[in-house]
Formats: structure tokens, sequence, C-alpha cells
């Protein structure tokens, strides 16, 4: 039991022994020697022989893991990156590969990663005791959760500002408001083909139209600067007393969102068109199954599918506005790929962070299917609330459903705040969903800053103490808002979106791919699944044969569809040229960013050289010594002990 800190294991029982004294090594002065940072130089260690284990706080109640790692999944893109892949891929159709990508590669990555966190008891970096060798993905997975954490909170605070200018009537990206009287109808009474609510995106909240690309980012958005330190904030104080806070407020921010949503369905069902975007939504354009070129897409906000005249001044923009023919169509297979990972925050060392908090004998399995199963419904169900708001959107302009939008934030900061403004109580409505959204973001963000903080205390344990905690987390919560600022001025969304492009895309797919064949084959994916089975006391049938199919997937099948996948990955790198509207970015802007993502890569060549390095003997001797476990990894389950004394036993004679 976890309480005790004994690990049940087959073996032969230990003799009977008077009891160990215990070493407070927290307060031991002058140099030491731990036994638990040497690696086994023959065989695996031998599960009765129990080794040093830091003191660890678990979870009170199986609930707030649950809520914790469901909020940390439906994050921001299960609103709007889903739906939108589904309205760029065929409707409904997209859901076949999607759903295929879950079971072949999500589910399986999913679950090696809370078996990974809780059985070792560790953060992204500690848990690869388990496999020196391997230490590099965690340094991976913590520059991965870096760098969204940079960007991410910027999304949080666009939600911001949208929320607190939606206590205004009329709301201020609307046709109603007096500024956007021109747009909404010019002189010759005819309606402008540019919408009041790009304008107010565009100008407004970005400020874009000052700044002509990643070489002149021009002011800083003081507005937007304020909601982003409201936003930082917001974490900092949300976080800093570890997971006992964090779980608290997971009961709000995971289960208000399935409310909002729900609302927002059942009065999406009552608009006038609602069923046609319901019905574009569930709607399958089989061709897209089989397409595996780029195809151009013409037409852009006209009935009858042809160009405006002219782009205008708002014709280089990029998310939520037009966009010129060159626009590519990825492939439908690539997009349910990437969305899996994103859906269930795969990679980032989120996931690793939270398990490690649960008990040990806690179902592993049972909780990965929840979740896992969980968050791509909710991401299925969230569609019904944007499509019923799109279709009800498509009447009022009497176009087709697809021409209401083409691009992915422009759906959840253009298109969707203008369905909203005309509907009746359209603050209400604004406040409603832009509420939803912060909520979202907030847990997402929530599970990276704890992946962070968790692998930098789990790595030095003199910073364990409350002080430095909260002076640790004050001090990334202030690094991330002063990186942040770029992305808040004049031409941040250019480096915004050459971030989320590249740098962390590329990198997710390539640690994915590490960690699962270095589970698979250099700590053992037969010993892999025992661990498995160690931490579920009594194992049900059905968990034996679920093991069966997800062995199948680590050794042979998840890796495959990722190595595919990355191929694709480089591929589109290579030929096609990233845009963002008609603004092209520049050879040098392509070339940071693709190193800022091979970086991440590195670390895991890196890492491994170090760690050969560090032992002796031939290439061979010493590549089997860094794939052994170390001592203090068969002892994860010996957690539990109150204070800062250590129960310390020695090995038996």
């Amino acid at each position: 039991m976890p309480g005790t800190g004994h690990l049940d294991m087959p073996g032969p029982p230990a003799p009977a022994t008077l009891p160990e004294p215990t070493v407070n090594i927290l307060q031991m002065e002058g140099p030491t020697t731990d036994p638990t940072s040497q690696p086994w130089p023959g065989p695996p260690p031998q599960p009765e022989i129990p080794a040093p284990s830091s003191c660890r706080e678990t979870w009170t109640g199986k609930y707030k893991f649950l809520l914790s790692c469901l909020g940390y999944c439906v994050g921001l893109g299960s609103i709007w990156r889903f739906s939108y892949l589904c309205y760029r891929n065929g409707g409904g159709v997209f859901l076949i590969p999607y759903f295929i990508m879950l079971l072949v590669m999500g589910l399986p990555l999913f679950l090696m990663e809370l078996s990974l966190g809780q059985y070792g008891a560790a953060g992204p970096i500690t848990v690869w005791k388990c496999c020196p060798l391997l230490k590099g993905i965690g340094i991976a997975m913590l520059i991965v959760s870096s760098l969204v954490s940079f960007y991410y909170n910027v999304i949080i605070a666009w939600a911001f500002y949208y929320l607190g200018s939606s206590f205004q009537s009329p709301l201020p990206w609307s046709c109603d408001a007096p500024r956007n009287a021109y747009l909404c109808q010019n002189a010759s009474g005819i309606v402008s083909w540019v919408s009041a609510s790009e304008v107010f995106w565009n100008e407004q909240v970005l400020g874009v139209m000052h700044s002509s690309g990643l070489g002149d980012p021009g002011a800083v958005q003081w507005p937007l600067a304020l909601c982003l330190l409201a936003a930082w904030i917001l974490v900092f104080f949300c976080t800093q007393k570890g997971i006992h806070n964090s779980g608290k407020m997971v009961y709000f921010t995971a289960t208000f969102p399935y409310l909002a949503i729900l609302t927002l369905i059942i009065w999406g069902a009552t608009l006038d068109g609602s069923l046609d975007g319901v019905r574009f939504y569930l709607s399958s354009d089989w061709s897209r199954l089989q397409s595996a070129q780029v195809t151009p897409q013409r037409g852009w906000g006209f009935p009858d599918g042809s160009d405006p005249p002219s782009w205008g001044r708002w014709g280089r923009l990029g998310w939520g506005v037009l966009q010129p023919p060159r626009t590519i169509i990825p492939q439908v297979w690539s997009d349910a790929a990437s969305q899996i990972c994103y859906s269930l925050g795969i990679g980032f060392g989120g996931l690793v962070s939270m398990a490690s908090y649960n008990e040990f004998h806690s179902n592993v399995i049972r909780n990965a299917l929840v979740l896992a199963i969980g968050s791509c419904c909710t991401s299925c169900f969230a569609g019904f609330a944007i499509f019923s708001v799109l279709g009800h959107m498509a009447w009022r302009k009497q176009v087709p459903v697809g021409s209401v939008t083409d691009s992915g934030p422009g759906l959840m900061f253009v298109a969707y705040p203008e369905a909203l403004s005309l509907l009746p109580i359209s603050p209400l409505w604004s406040v409603l969903f832009f509420l939803t959204l912060l909520t979202l973001g907030v847990d997402t963000l929530f599970g990276n800053i704890q992946a962070i903080t968790t692998a930098i205390l789990d790595e030095f344990p003199a910073l364990h103490s409350r002080r430095k905690k909260v002076a640790l987390l004050g001090a990334l919560c202030t690094s991330f808002y002063l990186l942040g600022l770029l992305l808040v001025t004049q031409g941040g969304i250019f480096w915004l979106t050459l971030m989320d492009k590249y740098s962390t895309g590329f990198g997710l797919i390539t640690v994915s791919l590490f960690m699962c064949l270095g589970i698979a084959f250099c700590y053992g994916v037969n010993q892999f699944c025992q661990d498995i089975m160690d931490m579920i006391c009594q194992c049900p049938p059905w968990c034996r044969h679920m093991l069966g199919y997800f062995k199948a997937c680590w050794t042979f099948f998840t890796p495959c569809l990722l190595l595919a996948v990355l191929i694709c990955t480089c591929l589109d790198m290579h030929r096609v040229p990233l845009h963002h509207g008609t603004y092209e970015y520049p050879t040098w802007g392509m070339s940071l960013s693709i190193c800022m993502g091979v970086l991440t890569c590195l670390q895991v060549p890196l890492w491994a050289v170090v760690a050969l390095c560090r032992e002796s003997g031939t290439l061979s001797n010493r590549f089997q010594k860094a794939i052994q476990p170390l001592h203090s990894w068969r002892a994860a389950a010996g957690r539990n002990i109150a204070g800062d004394v250590i129960a310390w036993r020695s090995p038996s004679p």
C-alpha cells in the first residue's frame, strides 16, 4: 500500500530484521554519496531492496486528479481547433481519421505518460531514472512546455480582453456600435465585405495594421499587455500552493465549460439556420480521406465563391480575415494526428507531472481510458455549439456555411463573436462564451506550469521549501510575462504564428516518437507492462487484454505512425512556405523557428551522449549500463513519508 511504502512485487520475502534507523539526509553536512544516483552495473535491481524515497504530496482524492487531467487536456484547441479542422476537412468525415489516431496513437501514448509518472513518482525529467540514457526526453518536454506557456497565455490575454469588452451594449465589434456604421453599410447602401469584427480584431486588439512583418514588431499594445499581466497573476496565485490549491480550483474550471457549452448548444438549437450548421458539421466528404496532395482554395465571403475585387488594407492579415487563393489545405490524416496531440496534451510533460502525485495503486488503465475518451468526446460535443451558431450566422448573411470563416483563431475571435453580436442579449452570451475560453485556457496552463515546476523541484530538492517554491514560481511567471511582451506588440501575431507552427508542433512529434521507442526497446516493453500490472493490485481480466493491445501499439503501430507524421511534417516544412494571410514569412524567420524546434529534438541525443560518457568500459558496456534503472526506481511506491526525515534502509547482506 502507498501509505506503508511497500511495493508488492513477486519474489521471496526479505528476512525479518530490526527496524532500520532513519537518517535525516537533508541536514547532513559535507559531501555525501547518494546510492540512488548510481546506476546498476549489472542486471536490473531486485524489487525487494527498498531505496531512499523523497517525501511527495499526493492528490487528496481521485476526482481531483481526474478533473485536473481532464481540465488540462480539454483546452482552447478543443473548442476552436477541432471544430475548424472538421470545418476544413469535409465535415464529419474528419471524425474517422481522428478516432483512428486516438486508438492507435493517442491512447497508447497517453497511458505511457500516466504510467511513467504514477510508477516513478517524479516529474518529466527525474522520471527517466528508469533509463538514464533517455533523460533528454524529459529535458525536451520541459522546453516544449516552456515554449507553449510562453505564447499560450497570450491567447488567454485575448480572451481576457474580449471578456472585458463584452460588458458593453452594444458590443464594440457589432454593427450596432456607432463606430462601425461605415463598415456595415457604405454610402451606396451596399454591405461591406470587411466585417466589423475583423476590424475590431485586427486594429483595436492586435494593431497589426501598423506592422509590416517579423522585422517590424511595432509598439506594445498596452491594453493587451495588462491583460497578459492579469493572466499571469491569476496563474501564479492558483498554482503557488501546488496541487492542493489547483485541485480545488478545478472543481470550477473543469466543470464550468461543460455547463457553458451545454447552455450554448441548447440556445443554439433555437436559432434559425442552426440545423444547416449541424448538418455541415456532420456531413461527409469522403474524397478527403483519399486526398494526398495539397489543393488551392478559392472564394472567400461571396455567395458565388468568387474572390473580392481587391484585398484592400486587410488583405495580408491572417487569422480571421480574408486570405488569398494560395492558401493550402493540409491532409486530413496529418490534421487528425496533430489534433490528437493537442487534445490529449501528449509530449508536454504535464501528464507525467500530474500522475506523479497520484496514488501508486490507482488503476492507471481505467484512468487513461476515461480521460482520453472523455477529452476527445468533449471536442466533438463542443462542435455542436460552434456549428449551430455558425449556421445561424450563415443564414443571416445568406451565404453557405463553408464561407462564414476560413481560419482557426479567427473562428474564436472573429466569426463567433460576430455571430454573438447578432443575437438578443448579446453581451450576456458573449460574457458566457469568453469566460468559457478563459477557464479552458487557464486549466491547460495550470498543467504546463505544474510540469515545469515539478521537473525543476525534482532535480533540485533544495528548492522544496515553501518560500523557495513561491520564489521559483514567481520567477517563472515574471520571465514568461516579460518574454510574452513581444507577442503583444503590433506585429506579435506574426511571431506567435511562427512559434505555433514550427517550434512546438515539430518537437512534440519527435519527443513522442523517442519516448515510445525508448520505453519499448531500451527500458523494455515487457518490463513496462509488468510495472503497470504491479500498480493495479487486483488486475481485472479486461486490463490484461488491453495491455496486450497497447503492447502491440508501443512496439510497432504507434512508432510507425509517428514516424510517418514526422516525415510528412518535414516535407511540408520544405515544400510549403509559411503564410499569414498574404504575408509570406522570410527565410530567416522560418530558419529561426525551425532551429527552436531542432533545439528541442537535440536534447535526446545530447543527454544520451552525456549518459554514455559517465559510464566506463566499451561502448556496448556503457550502453548496457546506461539503460539500466537506478536503485530508486524500484522503490517509487515508498513515497508517503511525512516530514523531512527520510527512511533509509541499507541493502540486506
